[in-house]
């Protein structure tokens, strides 16, 4: 089975090397200035954001990752439109979409996906997550009771699935209802997009052992994620359907140990972030408050390729990985980390054969 290795595309803004600070990057604004008093920038309010992610999609893509993950940011820029344009700016890369089943009808939703599916040559991919938070949801116009999200989730997927593949397909559901769907004409016979749900409970497992395609888990050591996979095949096996397994973890590496624990050490003290200073090779909370990440792999570059190749080695076959600042951490871990990870990957497989 090959690996896939995304990387976050950061929608609420972007740091700096040595400067742990958020910044829309690329777009001018009189209230947070880039240079001291009497210093002219010369590019203007020509650019914006937008084409700093389109620096970031290329970067990704000259790196040899294998697509990018748009990040679904309350905060951040809508995370279908992002897609939609990077998209177009790339050639080969799969985009994964993260955003929330609230978004509104399941059919409306195949629709756009079907859209994307044809004008992007079918490399258009679904992550499909729940915000945790209940004051954040009310905001977002979202009322359904917690226990219920699962089951709206689950009849979001089924029900986006067989309308891109059926017609006078009928559906009646607790959140949904369709009767005689399915799209026709150009608009069918589309590639359905490959599902990512995420979760650490025994609700989310069975949930995605049910619907999904891969399941996501959130960084932790070896030996739990090892024991999460067990668990996540044993439920997916007893259903009878494919499920493979991905993580969502960001990346520090550079030339020493020394180096990327100084950098990290750095991130933590200007981002405020002092319960990510930890040690081992895994620190917590490092980068959430800017990425989501759960933790951060520190070390050497040969230390995170090992740390990498050592996840794939029990499961993991996709990595949504990430870091601070985008742009300029996409092309070192493309140069310095990933093709150490896929020939130690490699070298697993043909001992195991």
């Amino acid at each position: 089975m090959s690996i896939k290795f995304f990387w976050q595309i950061p929608t609420s803004g972007d740091g700096r090397y040595a400067d742990a600070h958020k910044r829309i990057r690329g777009e001018r604004s009189d209230s947070k200035p880039y240079f001291l008093p009497g210093v002219t920038d010369p590019r203007g309010r020509r650019f914006n954001y937008f084409d700093h992610l389109h620096q970031v999609a290329k970067a990704v893509e000259l790196a040899k990752f294998d697509g990018l993950q748009v990040r679904n940011d309350p905060q951040g820029d809508e995370s279908w439109i992002v897609a939609g344009y990077l998209s177009r700016a790339t050639r080969d890369l799969i985009v994964l979409a993260e955003f929330d089943a609230a978004r509104g009808s399941a059919v409306y939703a195949a629709k756009n996906a079907v859209s994307y599916q044809r004008f992007s040559g079918g490399r258009f991919a679904w992550q499909i997550s729940t915000e945790a938070d209940e004051a954040q949801r009310r905001r977002n116009g979202d009322y359904v009771a917690a226990e219920d999200l699962n089951t709206r989730i689950e009849e979001f997927v089924i029900v986006a699935r067989h309308v891109i593949t059926e017609t006078d397909y009928d559906f009646k559901g607790r959140f949904f209802e369709v009767l005689k769907g399915g799209f026709q004409g150009p608009l069918s016979g589309q590639k359905v997009p490959p599902v990512y749900l995420s979760g650490n409970d025994e609700d989310a497992y069975a949930l995605s052992a049910r619907v999904a395609d891969v399941h996501v888990l959130d960084a932790q050591p070896l030996a739990d994620i090892r024991a999460q996979i067990e668990r996540l095949h044993e439920l997916a096996s007893a259903t009878g359907r494919p499920l493979e397994v991905g993580i969502r973890l960001d990346v520090l590496a550079r030339e020493t140990e020394e180096e990327a624990i100084y950098d990290a050490k750095r991130y933590a003290e200007q981002s405020g972030q002092s319960k990510g200073v930890a040690g081992g090779a895994l620190w917590r909370g490092l980068t959430k408050d800017s990425t989501g990440a759960s933790a951060v792999l520190v070390g050497s570059y040969q230390q995170v390729s090992e740390g990498l190749a050592a996840y794939a080695a029990v499961g993991v076959h996709h990595f949504i990985l990430g870091a601070v600042p985008s742009l300029e951490e996409a092309y070192r871990i493309g140069e310095n980390v990933l093709p150490q990870v896929r020939s130690l990957v490699a070298g697993t497989s043909q001992r195991a054969a």
